[in-house]
């Protein structure tokens, strides 16, 4: 009869969840392990598909500031009549053209998603503009493989 009072009696079990609280303070080295085991292994199957979607939205990226390039490179022709000889003549005045602006075609010319220069490569009233890719060098194969003008069309 006793214990069922003593159930019955708030203090008793807030002591009970107390006493237990106190004797369970931290995790054991058997369970930090486990859960560095759970989290290597997430880690280890999730960042390889974060790496290659960074990779494909760097090659977008820098297709569309290609687009963006080749829009501009159009507006100066239109106003001009040729292509500039680099790609600085969208940006500042260029003396070779009469009509030129009365604003830059660009305020100034992006990088590639990988932070290089576009090449740009000018053959009459054609013209090609180039990434050289993840490695900045010519050629190269998947990411690394160099992206133009030409194939954003």
């Amino acid at each position: 009869m006793q214990t069922q009072i003593s159930n019955q009696n708030p203090n008793f079990k807030s002591h009970l969840l107390s006493n237990r609280l106190i004797s369970q303070k931290g995790m054991t080295l058997v369970e930090i392990l486990i859960v560095l085991a759970i989290i290597g292994a997430l880690m280890s199957v999730l960042i390889p598909g974060v790496v290659k979607q960074l990779d494909k939205s760097r090659v977008a990226n820098s297709k569309i500031a290609m687009g963006q390039i080749g829009n501009a490179l159009n507006l100066y022709y239109a106003d001009c009549g040729k292509y500039p000889k680099s790609l600085e003549g969208l940006s500042k005045a260029d003396a070779d053209c009469s009509n030129w602006g009365p604003e830059a075609y660009m305020r100034k010319v992006p990088q590639d998603a990988w932070r290089h220069d576009f090449i740009y490569e000018l053959d009459g009233n054609n013209y090609v503009i180039k990434s050289l890719g993840s490695d900045g060098r010519e050629g190269g194969d998947g990411y690394a493989k160099d992206i133009t003008s030409e194939d954003t069309q």
